[in-house]
């Protein structure tokens, strides 16, 4: 956003102005008219505002006037977390140095030491690089630093984690106490302000507004999985939406290696980011994921620091951003410079709340989509998609409020918590249709009806019968046995007598009894 000031007015001196002004920068945007009269003053300087802001210039802009030329030791320093964006400053800082007659040295973790120390020989009076190789130069006596005039730490937040806090720490320790620091960065954790309490003097803090803070160009989604399935989600998506490439977010540094083992296990061309991989193969890994030769990039945030890969369609969090600043950070790798771009995080039934927090707190459309059938659907979209035909085309068959047992069934491939009802459904009907005395498939019907009808054979009688049918099927059927004659109380009494007697009784003693009685 560009502010009503000109450059003259935030105190720069004309010929910036006038290099500004070739290079198309007519005025100045909200972070530059915000810090720039501060940094000029000597004041110390805490600034947060998100990437493509023009934050690089806010910072070096006033650097480069306070600088002497005439000089020939170091009197300005830029330190930041990732090799790429360190370089990024430099390409920057380079254009509007040399104009000036300002030489820049770049001191970049993974290039060669020895020719760096060579370099310093030449007495530059700016330097930009990584907190490791600054380290290490000061360690070895090969770098001084006790007449810098004004430190800038970019994206302070990351450059204080991931082991470089003690590097920092005495990088800034080693200079003088006169010294003006300045923290850039997209976001603001907590521990933030106990760096500054630490380093810096009385310090002007300044905070782009969070309205409009991401791109109304990217679509926001995310989909919902269980721990367990998310390898087997993230396939099933990026085999659905097959980007051209896909940049992917994690939060632990551990997990980049399991990941990329199980996404190349599935076929996929995967290449990772490390914040602290040499130069040589960051550059090489990033020019295979521009050229198309790697499909997908894995990455964690401090690693994608000033990545900026042109016409990049799709950003897939394997875990949720762990604040709405970070969110806006790994949003703005896609839908950049108007292009439209796709923003997907997978969170598990109990993160999401993280959408909700973000959905409130950005401002955004934030919904959720449900894999099914090769489709990326919305709940409303889902529940279309999964209706009956007859309810479809309009027919008032069916109540209401029940869902007939082919909607459920029609629902077995579907992935997300607004398909978790439908699965259910879908495993009941099965049931149904393999368990004897399940539901049965016609509404008011028996499963031995449904059953028959399908087989067409003829139900099987019930097994308890009146006498009045026993004797309507013996008039229906003549062959039938004619049912036995009443006994009287005599014949009883007398059959009661005879098994008495035989009762206790030897075999051969039973069977001439029984031949006697016959005879």
């Amino acid at each position: 956003m560009e502010n009503s000031k000109t450059w003259v007015e935030l105190g720069l001196n004309e010929k910036l102005a006038k290099l500004l002004a070739e290079r198309g920068l007519a005025a100045p945007t909200d972070v530059q008219a915000d810090t720039i009269p501060a940094l000029l003053q000597g004041r110390d300087v805490s600034a947060r505002s998100q990437t493509g802001t023009g934050k690089t210039l806010a910072f070096l802009l006033p650097m480069l006037q306070r600088i002497d030329a005439e000089l020939g030791h170091i009197q300005g320093i830029v330190i930041s977390p990732t090799q790429e964006l360190a370089m990024q400053i430099v390409r920057v800082a380079e254009v509007y140095a040399e104009p000036l007659g300002i030489r820049v040295q770049q001191l970049i973790g993974g290039a060669a030491m020895k020719r760096q120390v060579e370099k310093l020989k030449l007495r530059p009076q700016l330097v930009i690089g990584t907190p490791g190789r600054i380290h290490e130069l000061l360690k070895n006596k090969k770098l001084k630093l006790n007449e810098i005039r004004l430190a800038v730490v970019d994206e302070a937040d990351q450059s204080f984690q991931l082991g470089s806090e003690k590097d920092l720490e005495t990088v800034l320790f080693a200079m003088g106490k006169n010294r003006q620091i300045a923290f850039f960065s997209a976001t603001y954790p907590e521990e933030m302000a106990r760096y500054e309490g630490r380093w810096m003097k009385e310090p002007v803090r300044f905070q782009l507004a969070m309205e409009h803070r991401v791109s109304s160009t990217i679509e926001n989604l995310y989909v919902v999985s269980d721990r367990r399935d998310k390898t087997d989600t993230t396939r099933r998506l990026i085999r659905l939406l097959n980007p051209a490439s896909a940049l992917l977010f994690l939060n632990d540094t551990n997990e980049i290696g399991n990941w990329e083992s199980k996404l190349k296990y599935e076929g996929f061309a995967v290449e990772t980011l490390y914040g602290d991989s040499d130069k040589q193969r960051r550059a090489a890994t990033l020019a295979r994921f521009r050229e198309g030769t790697c499909q997908l990039l894995l990455a964690t945030d401090v690693a994608a620091r000033g990545l900026d890969i042109e016409g990049l369609p799709l950003v897939l969090q394997l875990d949720p951003a762990v604040d709405a600043d970070h969110y806006v950070h790994r949003a703005g790798r896609t839908g950049r410079m108007g292009k439209r771009g796709t923003v997907i995080t997978i969170v598990t039934p109990q993160e999401l709340f993280i959408m909700e927090k973000f959905r409130k707190s950005l401002g955004i459309d934030l919904s959720e989509r449900s894999m099914y059938r090769g489709k990326l659907l919305s709940d409303e979209q889902l529940r279309e998609a999964t209706r009956p035909r007859s309810l479809r085309n309009g027919s008032k068959q069916g109540s209401a409020g029940s869902e007939p047992a082919e909607q459920a069934g029609e629902r077995g491939n579907v992935s997300g918590s607004g398909s978790r009802a439908a699965i259910s459904a879908a495993a009941g009907k099965q049931s149904g249709r393999s368990e004897a005395g399940g539901r049965s498939d016609r509404p008011g019907g028996s499963s031995r009806e449904s059953a028959s009808s399908r087989t067409g054979s003829k139900p099987a009688p019930s097994r308890t019968q009146s006498p009045g049918n026993r004797a309507e099927k013996s008039a229906m059927n003549p062959a039938a046995k004619p049912a036995a004659k009443p006994v009287t109380k005599a014949q009883a009494k007398e059959q009661k007598k005879r098994e008495g007697k035989n009762k206790g009784a030897p075999k051969w003693l039973k069977e001439k009894r029984d031949s006697a009685k016959k005879q």
